[in-house]
């Protein structure tokens, strides 16, 4: 008598994470930290240290012992489907497996696990299932012209045809959030940096793909890896600037990942780029910024890669702001919300845990809430508006040291600065 095959497989899973699974001592620390647990009102499906038993039993009951003696037990799609939303109730800040006593890397098998439901059929949730199409389709999650990638660049910005330099805008700061991307390229035009752009030849970096287990659909975060990195080398570049914490990540992790190659450049986050230029002197500050200022570190530049002193040695070093601490930073901080698809699939969630971070900011009297990443400033910003906290001015660190150094982030009058609804697919 054939046996029947198991509810579950074991596909996208390395051997190190189905040993993870047997390693979780069922602490409840992830629980402790989980942002999105809390932000959902602690529903019991959403806790990480629920959702790691709730998969190991799945693979029990279809490999375990008694299933290789009598069979896989069978559970059905819907208890399937349960898990599959609970998982991606989730920004995958990274937050639980800093605080997991087993040392897991959690990150990896959230992500892991949605690959594998993503191809059972399960996966993902709302506008992230548009991110394949898009991306595929438009080059960018925004159905944004790719001709169209420089149209923010004011006139008075000067870009090198080719340079050792640079500069990866990204597609929330190249087509929404327009006064990073131009803070940026003023700044490094007034500290006498020459530096170049890819213009329509940049893709998206293919971090929502990844981030939402849909990497495996056409092969596309490889594609587009393999596009930009070799666009990039046609420029001549030796180091890639970017401002978006998200980009920093993919380039940083996921490309040498899907290519299976180190690159052939230096990538930085442009406060790294900065703090190095603080170090050798070459910034002089114009303007004071009589402020009180703390930092939200973006889970892709913090916890992911340990950039952690830079954008504060950036924001010290600018006349006038004093920079307080909220009581969650660094690695233990918490998420903005909008990352891992959430902004996408479940906005709900991710308003809410946007809120709960701007109260950290707002219980010690900040007068800015800075980030360096164009993606937290939005999902802080929606926060901010939701606590009717009006005082409180949320901004990226990029803004600030523009204003610093006495540079408009304003884009040219009859370029466009709003993007429309059904644009705004945020990944």
């Amino acid at each position: 008598m054939t046996k029947e095959q198991p509810s579950v497989n074991t596909q996208n899973l390395t051997a190190v994470q189905l040993m993870e699974l047997d390693a979780c001592t069922r602490c409840g620390q992830c629980d402790e930290w989980c942002p999105t647990y809390e932000g959902s009102g602690y529903e019991p499906g959403i806790s990480p240290r629920f959702k790691v038993r709730r998969w190991k039993e799945y693979i029990d009951r279809s490999f375990g012992f008694r299933a290789q003696l009598f069979g896989p037990k069978e559970f059905t799609d819907e208890e399937l489907q349960q898990f599959n939303d609970d998982l991606y109730h989730c920004t995958t800040c990274g937050r639980c497996a800093t605080n997991c006593e087993s040392g897991m890397n959690l990150v990896e098998l959230w992500e892991s696990l949605r690959a594998n439901l993503v191809k059972r059929g399960n996966g993902p949730v709302g506008k992230q299932g548009l991110f394949p199409k898009l991306i595929g389709e438009y080059k960018n999650p925004y159905m944004k012209d790719q001709e169209a990638r420089l149209d923010w660049v004011p006139k008075d910005v000067e870009i090198e045809d080719k340079a050792e330099i640079v500069y990866y805008t990204g597609c929330t700061a190249g087509y929404n959030q327009l006064a990073v991307a131009i803070g940026t390229a003023r700044i490094l035009n007034k500290l006498g940096i020459k530096f170049t752009m890819l213009g329509e030849d940049e893709w998206c970096c293919g971090s929502a793909l990844i981030r939402t287990g849909q990497a495996h659909i056409d092969d596309n975060p490889k594609k587009l890896a393999r596009h930009n990195v070799d666009a990039i080398v046609e420029k001549g570049a030796k180091r890639v600037v970017m401002a978006c914490s998200g980009c920093f990540r993919a380039a940083t992790i996921d490309w040498p990942r899907q290519l299976g190659e180190e690159l052939p450049f230096e990538v930085l986050h442009m406060t790294e780029f900065l703090a190095e230029l603080i170090d050798e002197g070459k910034i002089n500050w114009e303007k004071s910024i009589d402020k009180k200022v703390t930092y939200h570190d973006p889970c892709h530049l913090g916890r992911h890669i340990g950039v952690f002193e830079a954008p504060r040695k950036v924001l010290s070093d600018i006349p006038g702001i004093e920079l307080v601490e909220m009581n969650e930073v660094k690695d233990k901080q918490r998420c903005c919300g909008a990352g891992g698809g959430v902004k996408a699939g479940l906005p709900d969630l991710a308003l809410s845990v946007g809120t709960a971070r701007v109260k950290d900011a707002l219980e010690v009297n900040a007068d800015i809430l800075s980030s360096a990443c164009p993606f937290c400033k939005r999902n802080l910003s929606d926060g901010r508006d939701e606590l009717n906290a009006s005082d409180l001015e949320v901004e990226d660190v990029v803004i600030l040291s523009a204003r610093a150094l006495d540079l408009s982030v304003e884009p040219d009058p009859e370029e466009p600065q709003e993007e429309t609804e059904e644009q705004n697919n945020e990944a």
